[in-house]
């Protein structure tokens, strides 16, 4: 293979490098890495790879938890260098798929701008979160990543680079949202903008009862009362911990004296507040805890049974499971704003996102988490529950 901007790496060290992701569990060589530095770089790698007959896969930031982004025996195509902001406008940006969501926040933030939608971890790439749905605190308002972008620059499994929207190529358009790269391999990407407050205010409130806390979720998504909503819940020595976590941009404001115990009210710049899980990240670094294995399960759980399989969940777990740095992520979303073909969720209005955030820091971690996971998928599955793609497949 011969790339007109960027490198080929067939040595061991790089091979092994690439044979694994954040989630740690899976472990797969690719033949070769190709390195992307421009959009004919990954024409070229892609119809090489067709003519060889080895499967492709592209990669980001490597943040998947389930092998997502590699390959056994086949081409991985990195995209890490394919970066750049090429326009910011009123209402959109033009990004190219290897750049970080924090790097186009960069561009757009002091334009007083900002994308919809972000995850919670800013860190991951454009092209990842759009291949996989991206999901976040504001969803409940615009959907996902993959419901507000405007247009997509793709190379097809065929090595063609073709231009779709929802009205240019719409059946390509609609096949890589959230597809996995199965459809192609997005290169560059028209995101929506919107305007971007400078301060937030955030509300941590507490709550003793999972049906009350379940309730205000529901009441809270319903309402549009915040820009912002989330739940957590934490198995403890002392019960479980639930908590809900409100953002208003400012300057509107709304009340939270008719929802649980607050715990925490704070005013804090719209930038802190999306990169806020940096200093948990930071103490993860620290404590070793990023670099283990985070074999996380996300589901769609249909609202008509998500107390019952969260009661189930939590009742599957200890203190120890969670460990320090544990936590169970549950919201509800509208079905309605998630309208992207390849984000399958439940026929219900309502459906709760369930991750399970553990970290297998030994083999019997590892084997009770996926015992766990499979279960949680069983019963989501009979429940009429789907998975969301960003953890281990299911069966896995």
């Amino acid at each position: 293979m011969i790339l007109p901007h960027g490198t080929v790496h067939t040595d061991d060290r790089v091979l092994s490098a690439y044979a694994t992701d954040f989630g740690g569990v899976v472990a797969h060589r690719p033949a070769l890495v190709a390195r992307a530095g421009s959009v004919d770089d990954v024409v070229a790698a892609t119809r090489w790879a067709g003519a060889a007959g080895l499967d492709l896969v592209a990669r980001g930031a490597g943040h998947a938890m389930g092998g997502q982004a590699q390959t056994d025996g086949g081409v991985l195509l990195d995209l890490g260098s394919l970066t750049g902001v090429h326009a910011v406008g009123r209402d959109r940006a033009v990004v190219a798929a290897g750049t970080r969501w924090s790097t186009l926040l960069a561009a757009t933030l002091p334009l007083g701008l900002t994308p919809p939608v972000l995850t919670d971890y800013p860190h991951t790439t454009v092209g990842g979160t759009l291949s996989t749905g991206g999901l976040g605190g504001t969803s409940h308002r615009y959907g996902a990543q993959t419901d507000t972008v405007r247009e997509l620059d793709v190379v097809t499994p065929g090595g063609e680079l073709v231009t779709c929207s929802a009205t240019r190529e719409p059946a390509l358009f609609d096949a890589v949202r959230a597809g996995l790269g199965r459809h192609g391999v997005i290169v560059r990407a028209t995101v929506a903008l919107v305007p971007a407050p400078a301060t937030v205010r955030r509300h941590r409130l507490g709550y003793d009862d999972q049906h009350r806390f379940t309730a205000d979720l529901r009441r809270l998504v319903d309402e549009r009362r915040f820009d912002h909503v989330q739940g957590f819940t934490k198995p403890t020595a002392t019960g479980t911990r639930y908590e809900i976590e409100v953002v208003a941009h400012l300057p509107t404001e709304s009340t939270v004296d008719d929802l649980g115990t607050v715990r925490e009210s704070a005013e804090l710049a719209y930038g802190l507040h999306l990169d806020r899980l940096a200093p948990t990240v930071a103490a993860r670094r620290a404590a070793g805890d990023w670099t283990r294995r985070h074999p996380w399960p996300n589901v769609f759980l249909p609202d008509s049974a998500a107390d019952d399989l969260l009661t189930r969940t939590l009742a599957d777990l200890t203190p120890a499971d969670i460990g320090e740095f544990g936590v169970v992520l549950t919201y509800p979303l509208p079905t309605a704003v998630l309208t992207t073909p390849g984000l399958r969720v439940p026929a219900e209005r309502l459906t709760f996102l369930l991750a399970l955030l553990l970290t297998a820091t030994t083999d019997d971690d590892l084997a009770r988490i996926t015992d766990r996971n499979a279960r949680l998928y069983a019963q989501t599955f009979r429940a009429g529950g789907t998975s969301y793609p960003v953890g281990p497949p299911p069966g896995d």
